[in-house]
């Protein structure tokens, strides 16, 4: 059968039923649980894909040199739901199915979401640390209550944090190329224009992939439109936002706070101007990481592999019309 390259972290302890899905149908899992993840250098790979027939990935970067590299590959599987780092136009040339894992960590990103909201707007970092240092500051912070929230993107995610968000008493807007009425009237949202959302939230959440349009869409432009004292929420893609931007209208006061779970550059660089900021809470790309996600996601990218690999159409193709 085949030889499955596996740089999704921790799928030797979080994924062992989809390990033991991939043995069963035949295929051989390739994983080194001694490496530091999450991604292969393009130097690695080329030593390592000649033999590979797929992959299931987690940032590392599949381009043309990449599949130039790997004459047996068949399919490469986004251990998630962002496939930025896979060239899909590429993938199709060399007949290489690109698939991901869409859905299958919805609830873990909407809930961070969640989890940030409530953070930003009652401040509970920066009274953390300021506890840590012996001080009991007064605070004053803001209700969820009455606020209207704008989703920018209604994909998967989106629609599980409106899910969520509908039991705090909120208006909730949405914006979408490709708006899901049906759903939208389901969780009593409206879906507005991308500027409508900018200009009238009080709280702005991202739900939009990285495209070449959409890249620092929150820049010095669209923070000077939004809302004075509103919040900035991005669980989504770091190019979305310019960090530079959004630290100089947290210290203008132009916004209120801001919680990010996705950087441009990850690591954030220690020298980042968004690391001066007060009211802001920062997690390193942890939006998919609970144990629930990765069982969900790891079984569907190997029913996605199994699939490709015998010769079926993977439920997840995303260059499925891109195919020649």
């Amino acid at each position: 059968m085949g030889k499955v390259l596996v740089s999704a972290s921790h799928f030797d302890t979080l994924c062992k039923e989809a390990w033991k899905l991939l043995e069963e149908n035949g295929h051989e899992v390739v994983f080194d649980a001694s490496r530091s993840f999450p991604a292969y250098t393009y130097e690695e790979l080329k030593e390592i894909l000649p033999d590979i027939d797929a992959a299931i990935i987690g940032m590392d970067v599949y381009d043309e040199k990449v599949f130039q590299a790997a004459p047996r590959l068949k399919c490469v599987c986004k251990f998630g739901v962002g496939v930025d780092n896979i060239h899909l136009e590429a993938a199709s040339r060399y007949g290489v199915k690109a698939c991901n894992c869409p859905g299958q960590n919805s609830n873990a990103v909407a809930e961070l979401t969640v989890g940030f909201i409530l953070c930003v707007l009652r401040g509970i970092l920066p009274l953390h640390k300021a506890m840590e240092q012996s001080a009991w500051p007064r605070f004053l912070g803001e209700e969820m209550e009455g606020k209207t929230v704008g989703l920018l993107g209604f994909g998967a995610i989106a629609r599980e944090v409106a899910r969520k968000l509908s039991v705090f008493d909120v208006k909730l807007k949405a914006y979408d190329l490709y708006p899901n009425e049906a759903a939208a009237k389901e969780l009593g949202v409206e879906m507005v224009s991308q500027e409508e959302v900018i200009e009238t939230c009080d709280i702005v959440s991202l739900h939009a992939p990285a495209t070449k349009e959409n890249y620092h869409l929150f820049g010095a432009d669209t923070f000077s439109r939004m809302k004075e004292g509103s919040y900035l929420i991005n669980a989504a893609r770091g190019a979305l936002v310019d960090l530079e931007e959004l630290a100089a209208a947290l210290n203008s006061g132009k916004l209120s706070g801001a919680a990010l779970d996705a950087f441009e550059t990850e690591p954030l660089p220690s020298d980042a101007a968004i690391l001066t900021c007060k009211n802001v809470v920062l997690t390193p790309h942890t939006g998919a990481e609970t144990r629930q996600a990765y069982h969900k996601v790891s079984m569907a990218a190997a029913q996605n592999v199994i699939d490709a690999l015998d010769g079926r159409e993977p439920q997840f193709w995303v260059n499925r019309e891109r195919k020649e």
